[in-house]
């Protein structure tokens, strides 16, 4: 049986404040990929509640595995002078050169690298980082992804089909137009959780090749109608198809796996998702790593002699307030789930 793990009561503080198989349209290979003024444009979601589940202090080591602009790294480091150190880890090096300018004032403790948190340990050696007080995993794209020309992610503007994060491998052009029709659909049940992917794959498939985000929106809602409830048709195979470029999922159950192995007894894990594919993966890790049974229900007694390695600091997801989803509205999915290390 699984015991009922400890919870901690929490009162919502106040706020403070190159590898494409496909030849691009040459207007679209010139769309910049930063904005004019280089300044951070990605607003920093459940901030308030990231430092205050993930214990920041005075002199604490942190790791935020998804960098982005750097703007929970900022505070991190802010509430952790004189002398903490944050190492911030980002696939996407057009992101990590914002973060990188935002916080130079923080000098050497901020140790920023591009990378992959799955690979966190590993990444935390180089840096003479042998274990950490807390790790901070925000899953997801940022707003410069879907805001900034030259990702690929968006349907708002027509541009190359692209999605990758770091511009290594195969792009989400390559796959639409290289898959089978089958392999396609079951690509955007799958990551998408569409029920009309199949309507989608065919109609994907009559119209090779797919290009751009705007030719590929535009099948897409020929093939199954315009907006319904206010959600653009495209936007959940747009969503499968980010997953499957960047392998999404078996990075977060990779970097689960790292971060166990490199936080203190005590530190704390944070991690939020935006959607119920990443939420369930994370859930199901934390139900297991912090179960005292993880036997077959029908089995009598326990056999697994399963070791918890943590505890449960909430019971329930944390959610953004009611001003904050105003403020940022692509704030309104994201879930927060927190453990501790035993």
């Amino acid at each position: 049986m699984v015991t009922a793990a400890a919870t901690t009561t929490w009162t919502r503080p106040a706020f403070r404040g190159a590898g494409s198989q496909v030849s691009w349209p040459k207007h679209l290979r010139l769309l910049s990929a930063e904005r004019g003024d280089g300044e951070p444009i990605h607003r920093p979601v459940l901030l308030e509640e990231t430092l205050h589940f993930l214990g920041v202090s005075a002199g604490g080591v942190y790791v935020d595995g998804t960098l982005g602009e750097g703007g929970h790294t900022q505070r991190i480091l802010e509430e952790s002078g004189p002398n903490g150190v944050a190492l911030g880890i980002d696939r996407d090096p057009r992101s990590l050169a914002v973060a990188r300018r935002r916080l130079a004032a923080f000098g050497g403790r901020a140790k920023l690298t591009q990378g992959n948190y799955a690979n966190m340990a590993r990444i935390a050696e180089s840096h003479g980082i042998a274990a950490v007080d807390g790790i901070l995993l925000d899953l997801g794209f940022s707003s410069r992804q879907v805001s900034v020309a030259g990702y690929g992610f968006s349907f708002q503007t027509d541009e190359p089909l692209d999605m990758r994060y770091d511009q290594t491998g195969e792009t989400a052009a390559d796959l639409v137009n290289s898959l089978s029709e089958r392999e396609l659909a079951d690509v955007i049940f799958r990551y998408g959780e569409e029920r009309r992917s199949r309507a989608i794959a065919r109609a994907i498939a009559r119209s090779r090749p797919v290009l751009t985000t705007g030719q590929l929106a535009d099948v897409i809602a020929g093939a199954v109608g315009g907006r319904r409830g206010g959600r653009h048709p495209a936007t959940r195979t747009f969503q499968a198809l980010r997953i499957a470029v960047n392998r999404e999922l078996e990075q977060v159950e990779a970097g689960l796996a790292a971060a166990r192995e490199l936080l203190k007894t005590g530190g704390r894990l944070v991690v939020i998702g935006y959607h119920s594919l990443e939420d369930r993966l994370v859930k199901e890790w934390m139900d297991r790593e912090t179960a005292t049974c993880i036997c077959p229900p029908e089995l009598p007694v326990c056999v697994c002699e399963q070791q918890p390695r943590f505890r449960a600091v909430r019971r329930r997801t944390v959610r953004p307030s009611a001003d904050e989803r105003t403020a940022n509205p692509r704030s309104r999915s994201a879930r927060m789930r927190v453990a501790e290390r035993i």
